[in-house]
């Protein structure tokens, strides 16, 4: 059985255990999480194959499988059937070996009618692991919503034609992602350069800059992209590099970019995508706990994963029962008092009253 490379041999916060090589473990499975230790791409600073296991534990609440939201009211863990697969037995120095391995997995968890959860890694994964769900979907008919500093369409960087500033290209050139069905969210800073930005305009992509979100507003962004996602397309993968946020908020990353999103913003939009549209695939990538400060970067990816689990856990309850989950709905709203704390603040209330514990009329 695969267990993970680095680390505390642990599965995401307790979930239970699958193995890749037995199908009958997670026959039954609506998510499977896969880490993908690999940060042989990294272009800058290295350290990113420690961000499966971070990215498993970082938490302060038990490694219990279950994890209530509040916000959605759904325990997305034991709502669905997670499993947690392991880490890809990749070696990092072995970057064409390594992707092979990494899309085999991902394209045996899709099979499955799973949805997989890849944890990086480095942003190279992102090419076998949209392929992989591609592979079973049909290439063309997954779409991408990427959230990146990074526009990470590069052609040859550093010699290599594999590596995490190029999977985007990878991607569009193969034909498993159609280039006008690829939306990119926080672009910013310095790179890349003009030609590379004259092939992606060529191919059709829809690339989202700070400050085009920021004029415009985030949620205008969103709904837009959401419009172009889901056209002609079967479903949307979403691929989170975590430097898409400002490096206040995830300073434990390869290649910090000042002026991102906040972890807020971030978790927000995640949610709105998983909750509205059907996700068929997603990774968090670039977690580098190396450089991370107070495990902040970790903590955040770890509730991007949590917020992608919830949403899509709230989004089939709704789609079952015919009901639309209300972010407005006040925390304790129709939430019935428990009855044993029902009977003892009556009991305090006739004592109270000097009523000699006759139960109090109640308006409601």
């Amino acid at each position: 059985m695969a267990g993970v490379l680095f680390g505390p041999d642990i599965t995401f916060l307790g979930v239970p255990r699958c193995d890749l090589t037995d199908e009958s473990s997670y026959a039954d499975a609506d998510i499977v999480i896969l880490g993908a230790p690999l940060d042989g791409g990294t272009s800058y600073r290295s350290g990113a194959r420690f961000g499966p296991s971070a990215l498993r534990q970082a938490c302060y609440l038990p490694q219990d499988g279950s994890r209530p939201s509040l916000a959605l009211r759904v325990d997305g863990l034991k709502d669905l059937r997670v499993y947690d697969a392991g880490d890809v037995m990749l070696y990092s120095g072995d970057i064409e070996q390594a992707v092979r391995l990494i899309e085999e997995d991902v394209y045996k968890i899709t099979a499955a009618g799973a949805i997989p959860i890849i944890l990086g890694g480095d942003h190279t994964i992102a090419w076998p692991d949209h392929t992989g769900v591609a592979r079973h979907h049909g290439f063309g008919n997954v779409s991408m919503i990427h959230f990146d500093a990074h526009a990470d369409t590069g052609d040859i960087l550093n010699g290599s034609l594999v590596g995490h500033g190029t999977p985007m290209r990878r991607l569009i050139e193969s034909g498993a992602l159609r280039g006008d069905r690829f939306l990119q969210l926080g672009l910013r800073g310095y790179w890349p350069d003009e030609p590379v930005l004259q092939w992606m305009a060529a191919h059709g992509l829809r690339s989202y800059e700070m400050t085009e979100i920021v004029a415009r507003g985030l949620e205008a962004c969103l709904t837009e992209a959401f419009e172009i996602a889901t056209t002609d397309c079967e479903g949307v993968f979403i691929s989170v590099d975590i430097d898409v946020c400002d490096p206040g908020h995830a300073p434990g990353t390869g290649t910090p970019e000042p002026g991102g999103f906040s972890a807020r913003e971030l978790l927000d939009a995640v949610r709105r995508i998983c909750y509205e549209l059907p996700v068929l695939g997603v990774d968090v990538v670039e977690v580098a706990p190396p450089y991370d400060h107070a495990d902040i970067t970790a903590l955040l990816g770890n509730r991007v994963v949590l917020e992608v689990i919830s949403a899509i856990a709230r989004r089939r309850r709704d789609r079952a029962n015919g009901t639309t989950w209300d972010p407005m709905q006040p925390l304790l709203a129709g939430r019935e008092v428990d009855e044993q704390l029902r009977l003892i603040t009556e009991g305090e209330e006739a004592r109270r009253r000097g009523e000699g514990g006759a139960r109090p009329h109640h308006h409601h």
